[in-house]
């Protein structure tokens, strides 16, 4: 049974969202702050966790990111009523998963809780992905290339995590976008291409060719190296 935390300081609202997380089958655990949450993942290890913007003592920005610079890879619905781009934004590259607005149908909480769930269903067994001469540690978030480490910040990580699944065949920017950022795909946004640019440029080793390679017109894919 997977444990969700739900983070809601809002009574009625942290309801609904409990009620239609247990109709579920999930083991749910509610807490209204943001140091009672902080507090339960040091000590439970939960599959997801819904998370409300505004808490009553803190911010759920620094929220996620305190548990992303403690190491906790918890997957994270951050929930909120300031619903413009900007803040949507601000959320993803807070550290969470997926972002969604206020007002909201109870349904979609629960199939986004869903997908993030089957998202980590499919990291392998023992958290190890092992492509050629790339070595990936899902768990401890680390990277090495022909045995040397490669720090990655946590977007880039999650990029090359995508490519790294699917070795060799060619990923459209939109699946990236979605998969990575977790909202809707804009063609006009070039967070991708200065995210594949970082990370070509981390990954670039003398004497040996690069592992992404661009697909004109149709994507990315990742080449055994």
């Amino acid at each position: 049974m997977a444990q969700i935390m739900v983070v809601e300081d809002d009574a009625e609202v942290a309801q609904v969202i409990t009620d239609r997380l247990r109709a579920q089958g999930y083991d749910v655990l509610h807490t209204t702050t943001g140091r009672e949450a902080l507090a339960h993942t040091h000590t439970t290890r939960f599959d997801a966790i819904t998370l409300d913007r505004m808490l009553p003592d803190m911010d759920g920005l620094a929220l996620v990111a305190r548990l992303r610079a403690e190491q906790v890879m918890t997957p994270v619905l951050m929930i909120s009523s300031l619903g413009d781009v900007d803040q949507r934004i601000a959320g993803l590259r807070a550290g969470g998963d997926d972002y969604m607005v206020k007002p909201f149908a109870p349904d979609e909480v629960a199939m986004r809780v869903e997908v993030l769930l089957r998202r980590g269903r499919d990291y392998p067994a023992e958290g190890l992905i092992t492509v050629g001469a790339l070595e990936m540690d899902l768990i401890k978030r680390k990277v090495w290339l022909h045995g040397d480490p490669v720090a990655l910040l946590q977007k880039e990580f999650r990029l090359l995590e995508l490519l790294a699944r699917h070795p060799g065949q060619i990923l459209s920017r939109q699946m990236i976008f979605e998969q990575v950022w977790g909202y809707f795909f804009d063609p006009a946004d070039n967070l991708i291409n200065v995210h594949i640019g970082k990370l070509r440029r981390k990954l670039e080793q003398p004497g040996h060719k690069p592992i992404i390679e661009t697909v004109k017109g149709e994507g990315y894919r990742l080449v055994a190296p």
